[in-house]
């Protein structure tokens, strides 16, 4: 990990160091265009063509049967079916929380307004099971779909050789009671739910994290469906004092680091001192990993900001607008209205990101590569789109129509005067 002083870089070297590549599509664009083209035209030959090319998986059949997602779940050690189950309450209760209900309001004298939710009908969630299943992620996105109300809900998630899916996803699957799931993964599952194919069902909506071309075949289908952010390798931010404790910290960078190769961890601190025994804790924590290589390539790339004050860490943190950002250091709470930009924030030092990826409640889908300037983690708000309703009253025709009339008379719009007029004139003006 590379180390900067705050104090020494002037505002076009800060912006250089929070720049992140991985939203530029050129180097896959043209692959990943032949091969939704080829997906459009052959639909499920293409997907069976690239599940062996790029899973080493010979499908028959995308969709899994009720016995074959049985029992995979029958191979998951019951422990682990418990936590999967405790984990599922947590988002599920924080989750429920967010569902809004919209008052109707009288802006003007006869003129009432509401907004209503809907959800919406079909959405795709994609799971990664490469590297590493992700059942969590399955979990992150069903749970609040769920809650939203969509009726269609279709899982892609990689096969494995035998043309199994990782029985850990199977088993939430089965848990939250799921049974569109296909076994496709990668580019060709984004471009599978985007499009449709005679056995992959077309959705209006795609979420879940993934690599380089699933992240690139979001954005290239996201003239075609809505999907839930642009995203990038996942990256954590942490600030702390010389009150915290430093193998906490390097256990944080290195959770972080470990999810792939890309990934980018930062520490902020006010003294080098502290900063030097977190690099130490990161060497004796790192052999002990069973993705060392992997975690090892992400701080390759990773920093270390040192900073003269807590409110210099926090506009450096709210520049670079991490997907993470972690508080390590007990007075948090002065601190929080100082935070513009983070997907995703961890309070205090036993508040490490673990218990938010798995656990805790709130969502861990969450925009990266600096988009948390305008984007928001995932919630039951993604799974549903605002309909805006207004009724006209009498009373509220003759005491806005006026208004109207004017402001389109001013546009030169006779016909939008007019459809007020007719109506003024047919009951009656003030």
């Amino acid at each position: 990990m590379k180390t900067y002083r705050y104090t020494d870089l002037n505002q076009d070297q800060l912006e250089a160091l929070c720049a992140r590549g991985g939203s530029d599509l050129s180097a896959q664009r043209g692959e990943l265009d032949a091969m939704r083209t080829r997906i459009i035209c052959e639909g499920d030959a293409a997907l069976r063509e690239y599940s062996s090319r790029f899973d080493g998986a010979d499908i028959d059949q995308f969709l899994m049967t009720s016995d074959e997602l049985s029992r995979l779940s029958e191979n998951i050690d019951p422990i682990l079916k418990t936590a999967i189950q405790i984990a599922a309450a947590n988002i599920e209760n924080f989750h429920r929380s967010e569902i809004r209900h919209s008052e109707p309001i009288e802006t003007s004298t006869g003129v009432l307004c509401w907004r209503e939710y809907r959800a919406i009908e079909s959405v795709g969630l994609y799971v990664p099971g490469g590297t590493a299943p992700l059942f969590s992620t399955l979990l992150m996105t069903a749970i609040p779909a769920k809650i939203a109300g969509c009726d269609k809900i279709v899982v892609c998630t990689p096969p494995q050789r035998d043309g199994m899916i990782a029985p850990e996803i199977a088993y939430t699957a089965q848990l939250l009671g799921i049974s569109c799931v296909h076994r496709l993964g990668g580019a060709q599952a984004i471009f599978a739910m985007a499009h449709g194919t005679e056995t992959i069902p077309k959705v209006d909506k795609i979420f879940g994290p993934g690599n380089g071309y699933v992240t690139g075949a979001k954005m290239l289908v996201s003239n075609q469906v809505a999907i839930d952010m642009p995203a990038g390798p996942s990256e954590v931010l942490i600030i702390a004092d010389q009150t915290a404790n430093p193998a906490f910290i390097a256990s944080d960078l290195l959770a972080q680091a470990e999810h792939g190769p890309d990934s980018r961890v930062i520490l902020c601190a006010n003294d080098t001192i502290f900063t030097k025994s977190v690099a130490g804790e990161i060497e004796q924590q790192l052999p002990s990993l069973t993705r060392t290589d992997i975690a090892r390539h992400a701080l390759d790339h990773s920093m270390i900001m040192v900073t003269d004050s807590m409110a210099q860490a926090f506009e450096f943190s709210n520049l670079y607008a991490p997907e993470h950002l972690i508080l390590s250091f007990e007075e948090f709470h002065q601190w929080i209205p100082m935070i513009k930009n983070a997907g995703s924030v961890f309070c205090g030092p036993l508040s490490c990101e673990s218990f938010g990826d798995y656990a805790s409640g709130p969502n861990h889908v969450l925009p990266t590569a600096g988009f948390a300037r305008g984007f928001s983690g995932v919630s039951v708000d993604s799974f549903q789109k605002v309909i805006c309703f207004q009724q006209i009253s009498k009373t509220g025709c003759r005491t806005l129509g006026p208004v109207v009339e004017t402001l389109a008379r001013a546009e030169g719009l006779d016909a939008h005067k007019n459809a007020v007029s007719i109506r003024l004139d047919t009951i009656g003006r003030a």
